[in-house]
């Protein structure tokens, strides 16, 4: 019987497939604004907490989460694997480290060198959070791919994975604004962080490599 040319070949993914991507959509934009929200605590010492750190640290998240979404939409036109979508989380993780292993350095450096907090502040944000939110951006448009089947359920299905995570994204700026930065030092909660990233990947690299080993064997 010939295949419907509104069916994708995903439609042999095993059940928890779906369960799985929308965990880990949750996951990241949970991160994504824990980060954002833990950005001014950062900047703080340095470049104080003006509306022009503020306003650095927003556009940098926005700018680089926008050039997320394009690169992850334009990955996503090929076949969607599992495996390419945990290296997005494991990518994230290591591009998360230097920010705790330098940030203090870095922000030092430009701190002595560029007087006007509003420059100093964007471009500190630019060298502290662009590539992690960046890579982070690139999951949202990727798990879209990977849950549409359907073309006629996709607007369905990209609401639901939006809800996921900007859900994940407001209990996420509440459990770090109200209960985290009481409890954890900054670093402490990056680090957290950047391992739930790094075992999200790893998690979604395995499953999609059993799922591979089983569509093979079953052909």
């Amino acid at each position: 019987m010939p295949v419907s040319s509104n069916t994708s070949p995903l439609s042999a993914r095993p059940r928890h497939h779906n369960t799985l991507v929308l965990c880990l959509a949750f996951i990241s934009g949970f991160i994504v604004m824990a980060i954002e929200l833990l950005g001014g605590r950062i900047l703080a010492p340095y470049f104080g907490s003006s509306i022009y750190v503020w306003g650095s640290i927003i556009t940098v998240f926005m700018l680089s989460l926008s050039l997320g979404y394009l690169a992850g939409g334009r990955l996503s036109l090929r076949e969607p694997r599992l495996t390419l979508y945990g290296s997005f989380y494991i990518a994230a993780a290591v591009l998360l480290l230097p920010l705790v292993l330098s940030g203090n350095a870095i922000m030092e450096a430009l701190f002595l060198r560029i007087e006007d907090p509003r420059y100093g502040s964007l471009l500190v944000s630019m060298l502290l959070f662009f590539l992690p939110t960046a890579v982070m951006g690139m999951i949202a448009p990727y798990s879209v791919r990977l849950l549409v089947v359907e073309r006629e359920r996709s607007g369905h299905i990209a609401g639901l994975l939006y809800f996921i995570s900007t859900l994940g994204s407001a209990i996420g700026t509440l459990a770090t604004s109200f209960y985290l930065v009481l409890w954890f030092e900054v670093n402490q909660i990056l680090l957290t962080m950047a391992l739930a990233l790094l075992l999200s990947g790893a998690l979604a690299i395995v499953v999609g490599r059993k799922s591979n080993l089983a569509l093979a064997v079953s052909s």
